[in-house]
């Protein structure tokens, strides 16, 4: 059915709204690459993308709310409707699905008697099964407003929306201190996180996911080669004290198009 033009923003709202979006748009060169945190603007006005804040965005940028909307519903980063206080991703991912990933959404789903993507009736909390996040090496993963809770158990999750719902102060395992999913917008749509410590706060990824980087920087220490040097065959010079971790990455035989193979070259057809 053919829906009503949006209601407009309380003229207070619109107006500083429209300070913070002109101070957006500056930083961009042309006006249309600043949709993105102009999205997450509206969004912090009342915690997902109404069609109120659609429209806004296509006035200030010169855009058809036809381009806003195919952008808003595009990224799962933007609510289409009332969201909680806390948005609560469990990651079901197949890493963090195998660890336990799935358990865990099953048990929240129970204690929380809502399905994904739905909140609770006291409008504190969001549930949502997400898409990997690469921190697989934490898993099970749970987001709170994207930040952290590694390592999580179907017990540890639950006693974190008791928390939330009751109003408990909660610690990310890595990053910033936990904000509310307007601020956590706001700080999205590009604008300083103002409190106290929360720049300074860090975490990193863990030992499995630095390793390459380390190897690329000869800083792991000497370790097995798993394929000879190049131009020397696996088989006269075999790779003392390499362990491969399986079939896949041991050395093969050579096919039947290698000049090295026993049985000699393959014969182009015709030859």
């Amino acid at each position: 059915m053919p829906q009503l033009p949006a209601p407009a923003y309380p003229a207070e709202v619109r107006a500083r709204l429209e300070a913070d979006a002109k101070e957006v748009i500056a930083r961009y060169p042309g006006s249309r690459s600043a949709l993105l945190p102009l999205l997450h603007l509206v969004q912090s006005e009342e915690g997902y993308v109404s069609r109120t804040g659609m429209a806004f965005c296509a006035d200030v940028l010169g855009l058809t709310t036809a381009e806003v909307t195919a952008v808003a519903t595009f990224y799962t980063m933007y609510r289409r409707r009332p969201s909680g206080d806390y948005q609560v991703g469990v990651c079901t991912n197949t890493l963090c699905a195998v660890m336990g990933g799935d358990a865990i959404f099953d048990r929240l789903k129970d204690h929380l008697g809502v399905g994904n993507d739905e909140t609770t009736e006291d409008g504190k909390v969001t549930l949502e099964h997400i898409e990997c996040n690469a921190a697989c090496d934490f898993a099970p993963v749970v987001m709170v407003n994207w930040e952290f809770f590694d390592n999580q158990t179907p017990e540890s999750a639950t006693q974190l929306v008791d928390d939330l719902i009751a109003g408990r102060t909660v610690e990310p395992t890595r990053g910033a201190p936990l904000c509310s999913y307007k601020e956590t917008a706001r700080i999205l749509a590009g604008f300083p996180d103002e409190r106290p410590g929360a720049v300074s706060a860090s975490g990193g990824a863990g030992p499995a996911s630095l390793i390459g980087l380390k190897l690329a920087k000869g800083e792991a220490g000497p370790q097995p080669r798993v394929v000879g040097p190049r131009g020397v065959s696996p088989r006269d010079e075999p790779q003392k004290g390499a362990e491969h971790l399986s079939s896949h990455d041991a050395p093969q035989e050579t096919s039947a198009s290698d000049p090295d193979h026993p049985a000699g070259p393959a014969a182009e057809e015709g030859e």
